[in-house]
């Protein structure tokens, strides 16, 4: 019986190197949390006015922010490449549904 319980702590311990650490944990909120103040500081046109680069400032920060979520929180990084082209291929879809969406009501001109 000691044998298995041996067997199951080794493997868990294992499993515990591919995943990040508090830290990591910490570093990635105050990313995201620094890109999301980014994101808000943009609604405020009287402070600074982004012009032509609001959207594609934005889309950028969009990105980012589902790469880092989707990378770190849902473990992908540890996954099979599929899921991740999955992935990529899902905010890919959505970002060029945005553009149109953009695009159909003249937003560029």
């Amino acid at each position: 019986m000691s044998d298995s319980v041996t067997e199951v702590e080794t493997e868990s311990a294992a499993g515990d190197d591919h995943h990040p650490s508090d830290l990591e944990y910490v570093k990635i909120a105050l990313v995201l949390g620094l890109i999301t103040s980014v994101e808000v500081f943009t609604y405020f046109e009287s402070v600074l006015d982004w012009g032509d680069a609001l959207i594609p400032s934005l889309l950028v920060m969009m990105v980012v922010k589902f790469w880092l979520v989707a990378r770190m929180f849902m473990h992908l990084k540890q996954d099979k490449p599929i899921l991740s082209g999955l992935f990529v291929t899902g905010l890919g879809m959505a970002v060029a549904v945005y553009i149109v969406a953009l695009l159909a009501f003249q937003f560029w001109n």
